[in-house]
C-alpha cells in the first residue's frame, strides 16, 4: 500500500453564502411593522495551512474532494444567519500550489504559512438591510454569492539542506543511516529506496537536514525510473552529493561515467547549476573499491570537485564529510538574505477606475460586461421578483453601466451579457429603466417591467374585477 505520496490532484470547493431573507415584522396593534429580514451567513473558506507534522499529501489522493460548509440563510425580527467553517487543510513543508495549467500560485514553505485555495461567497443582505428612505419596506432579499470552486495541484518538494544523489545501490540509504538518526529500507537490490528519507545531521554547532533522493538512471529527466517523480526533492537543496559505488559489481559501469551521467540528467532537468557539489567515495572497505577510488581519485579532483572517501559499513570518513558540509550549508544560510517582515502593501483605487468595463463581443453580438460588483450583483439577484430586478437596474445605472452601454453604441433592444461568456446572464437592454425607486408600487413588484409574473398579473386583474363590481353596486344599488 503506497505510504508516500508527493503530489495530487485537489479539487477544492468553498461555502456558499446564506440567502437573505424577504420579512415584514408582524405584531399585534403594529400593522407597519417594517422589514425585518436577516442578512444570510458567510460561507467557509478553504485554507491550506504548513504544519511540521504533515510529511506526505497521502491523505488528499484517497480524498481529494475537499468542501466548507454553506452560510445559514437569514431569518425574520432581524436574525442572521450563520457563518460557514472554514476549512483548515494541513499540508506539508515545502508544499507547492499548481493550477492546472502548471502555473504557480503559492509557495508554502516555513511553519503556519497559509494559502486560501478557495473563498467563501459572502452572505445576502435581508430587506430590513436594504431598506431606505425611499424603499421603505422591500419585497426582496439579495441571493447568497456562491463560493469558489478549483482544480489546483500539490506538489511536495523536499525542505532539505543536503541531497544524495547517485546510481541505485549507489549506498546513499546506507550513508544516510550512519549520518543521522534515519533508518531506511536497505537492501542489495536497485530501487530498494522507492521514497526520499530525511535524517537531521548535527557537525559542532551546526545541525542540518539530509535527504535520500531514490535513485537515477540514463533518462531520468525524461520519466525513466523514478528519477523524473523525485528530482524535484533536489531543487530546495543548499549543496548536491554524487554517491559513487567504487565496488559495483556491472562491468559496463564506473564511478566516472556514473557522475558523467547524473549531471547530465541534473542538467536537463534544470535549476541546480548553481548547487556546489561534493562527490563521496563509498564502499571503500572493499578492497577493489579502495583501489579504484585511489584511481579515479585524482581525475575527479581536477575536476574541481571536493572529493571525499567513505564506508557506511566500517563507518570511516564520516566526521569529515558531515563536517566538510555542516561548512558548505553554514556558508549558504549565512548568504542568504534575510527575511523580511511581511509589509502591508496598499494600493488605492485608480480616480477613473470604474471597476468594469463594456466591450462589443462580435462572435455573440451582444455587449459584454465585465466587473466585480456587476457580476456579483447578478449572481446575488432573484430573477423571479422583479423588485429585485429594478434595484438591480438601479445599482447598475447608479455604478455607470448605463452611460457607458450608451458611449459604446448600443441601443434599445440589444443584447447585454453580464458575466464570463460561459456563465453569463443576457437580457435585452432598455435604457429607459432608470433610477426609479419613487416608481416602486407594491412589494415584489416594479412597474418598469414590461413582463410582470403572471401570478401579479392575475392579482391585478381580480382586483381589478373587483373594483368595477364595486363601482357598479355604489352607481346602481343591489341587483
Amino acid at each position: 500500500m503506497t505510504t508516500f505520496v508527493d503530489r495530487v490532484e485537489l479539487h477544492v470547493a468553498a461555502g456558499n453564502g446564506g440567502h437573505g431573507c424577504a420579512s415584514v415584522h408582524r405584531e399585534k396593534f403594529k400593522p407597519l411593522g417594517g422589514p425585518d429580514g436577516g442578512n444570510g451567513g458567510r460561507g467557509g473558506d478553504v485554507t491550506l495551512v504548513v504544519d511540521q507534522s504533515v510529511t506526505t499529501l497521502l491523505e488528499y489522493h484517497h480524498s481529494p474532494h475537499r468542501k466548507a460548509t454553506n452560510g445559514q440563510p437569514g431569518a425574520g425580527d432581524n436574525r442572521s444567519g450563520k457563518d460557514g467553517q472554514d476549512l483548515i487543510l494541513p499540508v506539508p513543508d515545502g508544499t507547492v500550489v499548481l493550477d492546472k495549467q502548471g502555473n504557480v500560485l503559492a509557495d508554502l514553505v516555513g511553519e503556519g504559512t497559509t494559502y486560501i485555495a478557495g473563498q467563501g461567497g459572502r452572505g445576502g443582505l435581508g430587506n430590513a438591510a436594504l431598506a431606505s428612505a425611499r424603499r421603505k419596506a422591500p419585497g426582496f432579499a439579495l441571493l447568497g454569492v456562491p463560493g469558489e470552486s478549483a482544480d489546483i495541484v500539490l506538489e511536495l518538494k523536499t525542505v532539505a539542506d543536503v541531497a544524495l544523489v547517485g546510481y541505485p545501490s549507489a549506498g546513499k540509504s546506507s550513508l544516510i543511516s550512519v549520518l543521522s538518526a534515519a533508518k531506511p529500507k536497505i537492501a542489495d537490490y536497485p530501487f530498494t529506496t522507492l521514497v526520499p528519507n530525511l535524517g537531521v545531521v548535527t557537525a559542532g554547532s551546526t545541525v542540518y537536514t539530509i535527504a535520500d533522493v531514490p535513485g537515477l538512471i540514463p533518462g531520468a529527466s525524461q520519466g525513466k525510473g523514478l528519477g523524473l517523480e523525485f528530482l524535484r526533492h533536489v531543487e530546495r537543496c543548499s549543496v548536491l552529493v554524487h554517491v559513487l559505488d567504487t565496488a559495483t559489481l556491472e562491468s559496463d559501469r564506473d564511478p566516472v561515467s556514473d557522475l558523467d551521467i547524473i549531471e547530465e540528467e541534473l542538467a536537463q532537468y534544470g535549476g541546480l547549476d548553481d548547487r556546489p557539489r561534493i562527490v563521496v567515495l563509498n564502499k571503500i572497505d572493499i578492497p577493489d573499491g579502495q583501489d579504484l577510488a585511489d584511481m579515479i581519485r585524482p581525475d575527479l579532483e581536477a575536476r574541481g570537485y571536493q572529493v571525499f572517501e567513505a564506508s557506511a559499513v566500517a563507518r570511516t570518513g564520516l566526521k569529515e564529510l558531515s563536517f566538510a558540509l555542516a561548512g558548505i550549508v553554514a556558508e549558504a544560510r549565512a548568504a542568504k538574505p534575510k527575511e523580511e517582515a511581511t509589509r502591508i502593501v496598499i494600493r488605492p483605487k485608480a480616480v477613473d477606475d470604474a471597476g468594469f468595463t463594456v466591450a462589443f463581443d462580435e462572435a455573440n453580438e451582444v455587449y459584454r460586461v465585465r466587473g466585480e460588483k456587476p457580476e456579483r450583483w447578478i449572481r446575488q439577484t432573484d430573477f423571479n421578483n422583479d423588485e429585485a430586478v429594478g434595484y438591480l437596474a438601479d445599482r447598475l445605472n447608479r455604478l455607470g453601466v448605463e452611460e457607458a452601454l450608451m458611449k459604446a453604441g448600443a441601443r434599445s433592444g440589444d443584447g447585454v451579457a453580464i458575466g464570463p461568456e460561459e456563465n453569463a446572464v443576457v437580457f435585452d437592454w432598455e435604457p429607459t429603466m432608470m433610477a426609479g425607486a419613487e416608481m416602486l408600487g407594491r412589494r415584489g413588484e416594479d412597474h418598469r417591467m414590461e413582463a410582470p409574473r403572471p401570478a401579479a398579473q392575475r392579482r391585478r386583474d381580480r382586483e381589478a374585477e373587483r373594483d368595477e363590481a364595486d363601482r357598479e353596486f355604489k352607481e346602481f344599488g343591489p341587483f
